[in-house]
C-alpha cells in the first residue's frame, strides 16, 4: 500500500474499531494478531497481507467486501454492518434481535 492509502485504511480500521467501543488490545485478541500489529495497522505504518485484513474483518465482526466497500466510498455503511452481524448469528438469536427491532419501532 502506497504511505496514503496506508493510513486511510488504518484511519478506516481505527474508526471501525471505535464504533464497536473496542480496545485495540481486543480488536487484538478477536482477531488473532498481536497489539503491535493492530496499531502499526491503524497508523498506516504497516501494509497488511489479505490473510491479516480477513483477519480484522473477523475481529470486527464484517465481511471483507463490507469492510472494502467501506473503506473504497469512505464512509461506513451501517447496514451492511449489520447484515454481517446478523449473519453470523444463530437462526434463534436473529428471531430474537427481530423481536426486539419491532418491539422498539412498534412502540412509537
Amino acid at each position: 500500500m502506497s504511505d496514503q492509502v496506508g493510513r486511510k485504511f488504518g484511519s478506516h480500521i481505527r474508526d471501525l474499531r471505535k464504533a464497536r467501543t473496542l480496545t485495540q488490545e481486543v480488536l487484538a485478541e478477536r482477531s488473532t494478531l498481536s497489539v503491535d500489529a493492530v496499531r502499526r495497522i491503524e497508523r498506516g505504518a504497516f501494509s497488511p497481507s489479505l490473510g491479516t485484513v480477513r483477519k480484522l474483518a473477523s475481529g470486527l465482526e464484517v465481511n471483507l467486501s463490507t469492510l472494502f466497500e467501506s473503506f473504497s466510498v469512505q464512509r461506513r455503511d451501517t447496514v451492511a454492518e449489520i447484515c454481517d452481524f446478523l449473519q453470523q448469528r444463530r437462526p434463534d438469536e436473529v428471531k430474537l434481535i427481530w423481536r426486539v427491532i419491532r418491539a422498539i419501532f412498534d412502540g412509537r
